[in-house]
């Protein structure tokens, strides 16, 4: 080895996945961002149309399971366009808080544009977060949902450490997100649509291919089921489970604050 040659662990330590390729640690968020700057005027249209509207019912089921009530502070990360902000609004009513919080300023603004349109700011708090870093309270959340972002995120387990301390005693967190089907031949099948088809509706609706490139190397680049719930427990959540919809193309795993 030369002297100026950069040891194998020392590499993995300051690099992380970009999809299929290696980047920087420090250089994903930006390239993240670049990826839903592209993306985020036509990401809720390019979500049906990816999932058949399927995704609706994905997140239908997660708020079924966060048992947001009245009164409570709901915290919605890479909250994106609102569309489980709006959501949330209606079930903590007046008297509770969402809070709908994204890394990406070109997604909140769409999403703040659209609530407005809905008529469901009242209670609703627009902010730009990091998930690594959470600007809130120790114990002032009751309910944390994440939907198809945690695979974004540089250091995951930093990300869950930071909803944990974030998060009420007795309070939930909902990953809902992108894993592995369960059946190989749905895999397969799977496989052939995320390489094939879903570059080629990017180039069509959204004129940018290599986003939905990633997109889809993304999701294989991110920890399976199994992988996922051990690393809720690590990071300190307790009694974590998961519920895998449509063969496990799509899981969503739920924790609790002790």
């Amino acid at each position: 080895m030369s002297d100026d040659a950069t040891p194998t662990a020392d590499r993995e330590e300051n690099t992380t996945d970009f999809g299929f390729t290696r980047v920087a640690r420090d250089a994903k968020a930006g390239m993240v961002r670049g990826v839903f700057d592209s993306v985020a005027s036509r990401y809720d249209l390019m979500n049906d149309l990816m999932s058949g509207g399927i995704h609706r019912l994905w997140k239908r089921f997660t708020i079924e399971l966060s048992a947001a009530r009245p009164g409570q502070t709901v915290l919605d990360i890479a909250g994106g366009t609102g569309d489980l902000a709006a959501r949330f609004s209606r079930l903590v009513g007046p008297e509770g808080k969402v809070i709908l919080a994204d890394i990406n300023a070109a997604m909140l603004e769409v999403g703040r544009d659209r609530l407005i349109d809905k008529g469901a700011t009242g209670n609703i708090e627009v902010v730009q977060a990091d998930a690594q870093a959470l600007p809130f309270e120790d114990n002032s959340i009751d309910c944390i949902t994440i939907a198809f972002g945690l695979r974004n995120v540089t250091d995951k387990d930093m990300a869950l450490r930071s909803m944990l301390r974030v998060l009420r005693p007795g309070g939930r967190l909902l990953v809902l997100e992108f894993s592995k089907p369960t059946s190989p031949l749905l895999g397969k099948v799977y496989d052939q649509y995320s390489f094939q088809i879903l570059p080629a509706m990017g180039r069509l609706i959204a004129q940018d291919a290599d986003s939905y490139r990633y997109l889809a190397e993304s999701i294989r680049k991110h920890p399976d089921q199994e992988t996922l719930l051990d690393m809720m427990r690590d990071a300190g959540f307790a009694e974590c489970q998961y519920h895998n919809m449509t063969g496990g193309i799509v899981a969503v795993h739920r924790g609790l604050k002790a």
